[in-house]
């Protein structure tokens, strides 16, 4: 498979990653930082060399960038198989006195990003009559929380973009899943003084996302909910 994945120079990008290159497949991969991301391809090449990977810095916050990214990889004439709409931004706060522009800037990330790059590659897929969507919603897309804010309302917008799109997709044989992963130990934890062992593992949620797009193409899964085995913080 061609595999698609999006802020995947670490977290759950970079699990998801590694997780199928593990598996043979071969990736087209972004983030934003360049030298994060080109670390990420050395270390992917090291261990599974048999794969291929194609990599490229992109932001794609920014609508001219996430689409370039799509026309970037749709360049190497190969199917897109999967695509992870993984590129993300958490930015703690309140509706009522967080930093003005907030919310254009967390829709940008967590919505825009995930709706542009989609729309390029969508295309080739019907064409291909498959293809499978993963978008990475969060706890935060179902459950208010404080000090959420403009984060949770961009989370809550993925997953109305992720409802609609499997409904429009099921004629073309796309599969779309929205996932929605409570508190995963990432670099959005470091130093915070969790315990490790008290949230999930960022490859949890990546060995979950395998077995999705593993199954007969008339299976879907359309929703992956998890949370630590104690519950959210």
């Amino acid at each position: 498979m061609n595999v698609v994945i999006t802020g995947a120079s670490k977290g759950f990008g970079r699990s998801m990653a590694e997780q199928f290159a593990s598996q043979g497949h071969n990736l087209f991969i972004c983030s934003r930082s360049e030298t994060a991301l080109y670390k990420t391809v050395e270390d992917l090449l090291r261990y599974y060399p048999e794969v291929q990977v194609k990599a490229n810095a992109f932001d794609l916050s920014v609508k001219e960038q996430a689409k370039a990214f799509g026309n970037w990889v749709l360049g190497f004439g190969v199917p897109v198989d999967v695509l992870i709409n993984n590129a993300g931004l958490f930015d703690p706060g309140s509706v009522h006195d967080e930093p003005e522009g907030t919310l254009e800037h967390m829709l940008d990330v967590n919505l825009f990003s995930a709706y542009h790059l989609s729309r390029v590659l969508i295309p080739q897929m019907i064409k291909q009559k498959s293809g499978h969507i993963f978008n990475m919603c969060s706890i935060a897309s179902l459950h208010a929380y404080n000090n959420g804010g403009a984060y949770s309302i961009s989370k809550y917008a993925l997953a109305g973009f992720s409802r609609n799109l499997r409904e429009e997709m099921k004629p073309h044989g796309i599969k779309v899943t929205a996932i929605y992963p409570g508190a995963a130990y990432t670099d959005s934890w470091a130093g915070s003084g969790v315990d490790p062992k008290r949230i999930m593992e960022a490859r949890d949620i990546a060995t979950m996302v395998y077995a999705a797009s593993q199954l007969s193409p008339q299976a879907c899964v359309e929703d992956i909910i998890m949370r630590p085995q104690l519950g959210d913080l």
